[in-house]
């Protein structure tokens, strides 16, 4: 597919992240009005509200909402009716009547109403690397690792948008003669990207893998703060906790599915056969550039197409023992780790645990330093086009003790 040109110059630069090709998802506002629902194109938002009242686009009145959940809500028929309809609006040569607010007015809210929060450990890299730093090489991968994809229900409460800072948190530690109360000394960030469900399940019900990937309405960037130090004290015997509750941070925009599909690929190759209940007739994964920064120097880059399980394979577990999923349920990767010290998502393995410090602008690191920004970043590249998620950011705050 090439670039889809449209009436919105801005939209059709080679390096413009949001073309008619992306159309994203968001909430957003401007100076004395509510937040509402709108759409990235080039350099400005569609007021889809506006959209609505002006009888452009019929959702039932969702895109009024503060938040996409009464969108997504109204299923896959709609999400397409929509996209369609949207990119028809602003294709080159239509009437310019679509309502445009610009980005650089406007503030960007959290886009979605967080149900519930799990955090998945889909990379091979990743869990090896780490497993290495914990347990020895030998005991590296749990013997269940390379069958089912591994997670821990995380804190929807503390789910938050692109440019929230972050606290430090304090917490319980090893220390030599016992446990220790102190602000965490080895923060780290997770390099992530986030399915967004679309549509409930019912309580009792397993949901297969084709019907796992129909749920997922989107995705975004997801940056899973992780406290190491205290998470090393903790997650034996039932993983991690108040290590990974103090904050995570998503993207403003929620990228579609089906803005992402002429990208669809294959992901790592296969330690063993899986069960039959986790079999994809197709490719689940990606051909998507993902990294992160700190302080604005690239630190880590790789491919989303490096993970060994896909949100949908990811969904259809969390569902096989018949867990309810609900709209706006978040699922998180897990950490996207290539083979390279420079493709790692973490520090924690870019570093070795701390034993290999980095150098950021000059200054020597191994984890995180109060005032360091973390930025994550992700493009899809297509024909005189690319599909980004614009940023998601957060710097962090001095702990209180």
């Amino acid at each position: 597919m090439a670039l889809l040109r449209s009436w919105v110059e801005s939209a059709n630069t080679a390096d413009c992240p949001f073309p008619l090709n992306n159309l994203p998802y968001g909430v957003f506002s401007t100076a004395g009005a509510a937040p509402r629902c709108g759409a990235a194109i080039g350099e400005m938002i569609v007021d889809l509200a506006e959209c609505e009242a002006r009888g452009l686009l019929d959702a039932g009145g969702a895109f009024s909402q503060p938040r996409l959940n009464d969108f997504i809500a109204l299923g896959r028929a709609k999400w397409d009716e929509v996209r369609s309809r949207l990119t028809a609006l602003l294709a080159e040569g239509a009437s310019a009547d679509a309502p445009l607010v610009a980005m650089a007015g406007a503030e960007l809210h959290l886009p979605i109403r967080v149900t519930e929060y799990t955090d998945f450990y889909a990379s091979r890299n990743h869990a090896f690397n780490v497993g290495v730093l914990f347990r020895g090489p030998e005991n590296a991968l749990p013997p269940q690792w390379t069958h089912m994809p591994i997670g821990y229900n995380g804190r929807a409460s503390s789910v938050v948008v692109s440019g929230t800072p972050i606290r430090r948190p304090m917490g319980q530690v090893r220390g030599e003669a016992g446990p220790e109360w102190v602000p965490c000394r080895r923060l780290d960030l997770e390099l992530e990207l986030g399915a967004i469900v679309g549509a409930d399940s019912r309580m009792g019900e397993r949901v297969g893998v084709e019907d796992a990937e129909a749920m997922i309405f989107g995705y975004v960037l997801l940056n899973d703060w992780s406290a190491r130090d205290i998470q090393a004290w903790e997650y034996q015997p039932l993983g991690p906790f108040q290590s990974k509750a103090l904050g995570t941070t998503i993207g403003a925009w929620v990228v579609t599915q089906a803005a992402l599909e002429p990208f669809r690929c294959a992901g790592a190759e296969r330690a063993n056969p899986l069960l039959p209940y986790l079999h994809e007739r197709r490719p689940g994964l990606y051909d998507l550039e993902i990294g992160w920064t700190m302080n604005g120097q690239v630190m880590g880059r790789t491919n989303y197409n490096v993970m060994y399980y896909s949100s949908a394979q990811q969904l259809a577990h969390h569902s096989s023992s018949g867990c309810p999923m609900r709209v706006g349920d978040l699922l998180g990767s897990g950490t996207i780790s290539g083979p390279g010290r420079d493709q790692t998502g973490a520090l924690l393995e870019m570093t070795q645990g701390g034993k290999v410090p980095v150098t950021v602008n000059g200054a020597s690191r191994t984890f995180i330093e109060d005032g360091d920004e973390i930025g994550l970043f992700a493009q899809a590249q297509g024909e005189g086009y690319r599909i980004g998620f614009g940023p998601c950011l957060g710097r962090i705050l001095p702990a209180q003790p």
